[in-house]
């Protein structure tokens, strides 16, 4: 019964899919004029390409969004340095223009094609890829059932399940099952999230740890920074951020009250979405405070309270500009945000305690003496003002979180090793195509 239902269902969804198909134009086209598509790429989302498929073995790699983009960076670099070409393709504009930033010929970058039979099969029919990695949790179940149906390998990288996502799969684990039976290995970040991808119905699983432990700390120009630096001058600053809808608010409210302990504060405010920034300011400004726009060119003068980070792709230079970092998402709204990269800039982090999607992270860190969690907004004032005010604290807490992912790295290592029975095969082709090409 079970597997008739997960097949009813499956047949449902392709067939709700290829009915939906002819009319998707007009949502992808509202989607350009917001800037969540760039306009004369459109005809992506549809599998289809104006950039030709290079000769030879091919692998494509997909990463929903900047942090799962940032994660798969070292282990692109690791395939692409061996001769074999990569497709990576991502969801949104913000990790497009990451990819080409840290990867720029390494890969060739697509939209991600729609989940929905045509798309994926012209996608899939232009491609050809030997060899699919999905990173994190990105289950597609049109793209899973059509790379199967061609036999083509799939496999999760650095994935996981949050409490949420888990849940919803058990209650429909005959789903789960006909999915997941089609992925020819998961390689899973944690103990958990192997042990939970394997009662799904997932087979084999072997556990990395995080790749995003081995990814470089975010880059920032050194002379932007200094420039940053002599304008903030001798200032205590705090940075808040990945900051989710009404952690904004708590944190205007925190810099008024740590501000009367440590005059002439800077907090540096970094939103997850940079589109909200308009109405941050206005909220910030409704409760007196002084604020400049880094997208607006502001400089921080003697009187600004509030930096706003509202940029893509800069938070290597916010948190260079601090040694406190809160870690948002995370009292507002559930699952938390990545903690590493803060950790791995000699930061001390605060965070709120809602933090299921990087419990293995913040574990490890507050098990070292890196990170703290607070519970409301006076909690968070608190630890902010006892770390601006205690330098040896601070300086621990950073030390500690350098050490801490020290000891986490290896992931990117052991997921190669992993994957070394896949790309193997792929590197021989292509040398041989090359040996062939040179005669």
């Amino acid at each position: 019964m079970s597997e008739r239902w997960a097949r009813a269902i499956l047949t449902g969804y392709r067939l709700m899919g290829a009915a939906i198909y002819p009319v998707v134009g007009p949502y992808i086209a509202l989607r350009a004029t917001k800037g969540k598509e760039e306009h004369n790429r459109r005809r992506e989302r549809y599998g289809k390409s104006q950039i030709a498929r290079p000769d030879g073995p091919l692998v494509w790699v997909h990463a929903a969004s900047v942090g799962e983009t940032s994660a798969v960076i070292p282990l692109i670099s690791r395939i692409a340095a061996k001769g074999v070409k990569v497709v990576l393709t991502t969801g949104t504009v913000t990790s497009a223009k990451l990819a080409v930033e840290r990867l720029g010929d390494q890969i060739i970058h697509q939209y991600v094609p729609l989940d929905m039979k045509p798309a994926v099969s012209n996608f899939l029919s232009y491609w050809q890829p030997d060899l699919a990695l999905i990173a994190e949790s990105e289950i597609w179940p049109m793209t899973i059932l059509e790379l199967g149906a061609r036999r083509v390998p799939q496999i999760l990288v650095n994935g996981r399940l949050s409490d949420r996502s888990f849940a919803a799969w058990k209650r429909r684990s005959y789903l789960a099952e006909a999915l997941f039976e089609n992925l020819s290995h998961v390689i899973a970040q944690s103990e958990v999230d192997g042990s939970r991808f394997a009662e799904l119905g997932a087979r084999p699983v072997t556990i990395s740890g995080n790749l995003k432990v081995d990814t470089t700390p975010p880059p920032a120009d050194p002379a932007e920074v200094q420039r940053f630096l002599q304008m903030i001058g001798l200032r205590p600053a705090w940075a808040a951020i990945s900051t989710h809808d009404g952690e904004e608010d708590i944190v205007g409210e925190v810099h008024k009250m740590v501000e009367i302990r440590h005059p002439g504060l800077l907090t540096i405010l970094v939103p997850r979405h940079p589109d909200r920034a308009a109405s941050i300011v206005s909220m910030l400004e409704g409760k007196g405070l002084r604020v400049a726009r880094r997208s607006a060119g502001d400089t921080i003068k003697p009187d600004t309270q509030i930096y706003l980070g509202d940029t893509i792709g800069e938070m290597g230079l916010f948190l260079r500009l601090t040694e406190v970092a809160f870690v948002g998402r995370s009292l507002t709204a559930t699952g938390g945000q990545n903690p590493l990269e803060p950790a791995a800039l000699g930061t001390a982090v605060l965070s709120g305690q809602n933090v299921q999607n990087f419990r293995d992270s913040y574990k490890k860190l507050i098990a070292d003496g890196n990170a703290r969690l607070v519970k409301d907004q006076d909690m968070l004032a608190a630890g902010v003002s006892y770390l601006l005010g205690n330098d040896e604290v601070r300086k621990k807490m950073a030390d500690a979180g350098l050490s801490a992912i020290n000891d986490m790295q290896g992931a990117l290592s052991k997921t190669m090793a992993t994957l070394e029975p896949y790309i193997q095969p792929l590197v021989v082709k292509a040398r041989l195509d090359r040996l062939t090409d040179k005669r």
